[in-house]
């Protein structure tokens, strides 16, 4: 056993004389007279590769509330108070508009509607349909209600620990998962060390803990006390680390690669600022002021400054357009334009809103333009969405401009980045018409990566352009990720440095 370290020692020592077979890490602890348990771990280790104990692993996972699960555990999930709404409301109202005018919240009615229409709740002409055999519905409520309740009554108990994963039903979880702020999960690992055989067959006599010299100085060789020291073992062959040197960020030298290839395009790049009012974000492009996307779900709205102060020709404007259409030959939306919305501060939702912006300032002007920013939306956090992202964006605006010319450009910018394999197809988009998604050929299949078209009359007239105006926009993150062979968007941002240097070079 002269090869065993003198941690590896003390801990087998320590378990042959302890009196028992099995051992976790509190108690080798106590018997090493060690507080690190890293000294644990690794002398176990080492004993494990030599055959002198087996090591067991046991792995847990615990379920908590967070803040929106202790809510739920309260007053009720959302789709269970507004079943209950529902089912008390007489047929005639039933609707969208007395939903709400209830006491729910505006922020809880958006997510609310879906979680009902995903539960068998339909929608005809903004009133709610209530299918004949309501028993599904009461059930997976009940269902979910029920984990709700038991998980906040195992946070509660004595351990409060949180709920055993393993005794709740999977496909709940991860229904719940997938929930902003419902729950949180934990995981966790039991080891135990026992003691095999041949740990038991090592003579005590071997377990003596030796003094082992890992430097030589000056004053060791003074002596003669160096002739019988032992020394840790120096292997002169092992490979020496080699010191890392910087580089970009995988992200910075994406952004370098892709802002290269646009200016060789021979376009020029625009910027803008993050806090944006709701009318230059979304009014400006004929976004509807009650399309979902502008709920407290999707924007970030500020209280500081809670509002942006925009001149009375371009909300004049826009309420024409809005509401009547304007001269575009549009009917435009209907209702009234809410001019007090429209200067809400927020956190732009995209970098359209630059270009936009840039056509206003610049309306009788040619320009081929492009801008690479940060914007913001409330995304759960997931594999493939964040909060905060990137945007690709970029319009043409010529009197000759037109959709094969987008197109083209596309295409060209794609197989500068490496995909030759381009397709587009027909999509919808608020603001473009026509409208096409951009799709790359990516490991065998086609991967969507972004939109395009032509802005609408309603976009462009009101800006002042007479000429048409081909427009895109794109991900940086998910093209980072085709880049890079990366399946979670979250590992682009992990504070991994050695997962970082082993990233391509971009």
């Amino acid at each position: 056993m002269s090869g065993l370290s003198n941690n590896a020692r003390r801990m087998l020592l320590a378990m042959r004389t302890g009196g028992q077979t099995e051992f976790d890490l509190t108690d080798l602890l106590a018997a090493c007279d060690w507080n690190d348990q890293a000294h644990v771990a690794g002398a176990g280790l080492e004993l494990a590769e030599a055959g002198l104990v087996d090591i067991e692993v046991e792995e847990s996972q615990t379920v908590t509330l967070g803040s929106e699960g202790e809510t739920a555990a309260e007053s009720g999930l959302l789709e269970a108070r507004l079943w209950w709404w529902l089912t008390e409301q007489d047929e005639s109202l039933r609707r969208i508009a007395d939903l709400n005018a209830s006491s729910f919240e505006k922020s809880e009615t958006g997510p609310g509607i879906g979680l009902l229409k995903k539960l068998g709740v339909g929608l005809e002409r903004g009133a709610f349909v209530i299918p004949d055999d309501a028993s599904p519905i009461t059930d997976t409520i009940a269902a979910r209600t029920a984990i709700i309740e038991a998980i906040a009554a195992a946070s509660t108990g004595s351990d409060g620990d949180g709920a055993d994963a393993a005794g709740l039903d999977a496909d709940l979880l991860d229904h719940f998962r997938g929930r902003k702020g419902l729950i949180f999960f934990e995981s966790s690992s039991r080891r135990s060390w026992t003691l095999t055989r041949a740990g038991r067959a090592v003579p005590e006599s071997e377990l003596t803990e030796d003094v082992l010299i890992g430097e030589i100085t000056p004053e060791l060789l003074q002596g003669d006390d160096w002739r019988t020291a032992r020394f840790k073992p120096y292997d002169v062959d092992l490979e020496a680390p080699t010191p890392p040197g910087g580089r970009p960020h995988p992200m910075r030298s994406l952004i370098e690669r892709i802002r290269s290839i646009f200016l060789e395009m021979g376009f020029s790049e625009v910027e803008g600022d993050f806090v944006q009012s709701a009318g230059w974000n979304m009014d400006a492009l004929f976004t509807p002021q009650l399309h979902p996307a502008r709920s407290m779900q999707d924007t970030f709205y500020l209280d500081e400054p809670a509002r942006i102060p925009i001149d009375d020709q371009s909300l004049d404007t826009w309420a024409d357009v809005h509401e009547h259409g304007g001269d575009t030959g549009s009917r435009g939306w209907g209702g009234k334009f809410d001019r007090e919305e429209a200067q809400r501060g927020l956190l732009r939702t995209h970098t359209t809103v630059n270009t936009v912006r840039h056509l206003h300032e610049n309306p009788g002007v040619a320009c081929r333009v492009f801008g690479i920013g940060r914007v913001f939306r409330q995304e759960a956090i997931d594999k493939s969405h964040l909060p905060e992202f990137h945007q690709i964006e970029g319009i043409i605006h010529e009197p000759t401009a037109n959709l094969p010319m987008l197109v083209t450009t596309l295409k060209t910018f794609y197989a500068k980045m490496g995909y030759p394999d381009v397709r587009v197809r027909p999509a919808y988009f608020p603001y473009t018409e026509p409208s096409l998604e951009v799709e790359v050929k990516w490991r065998g299949e086609w991967l969507e990566l972004g939109g395009a078209g032509i802005f609408r009359p309603e976009v462009t007239e009101p800006l002042g352009c007479e000429w048409p105006v081909c427009a895109w926009g794109m991900g940086l993150e998910r093209l980072a990720m085709l880049v890079l062979g990366l399946d979670d968007i979250r590992e682009l941002y992990q504070p991994d440095l050695a997962r970082l240097r082993d990233m391509p070079l971009l």
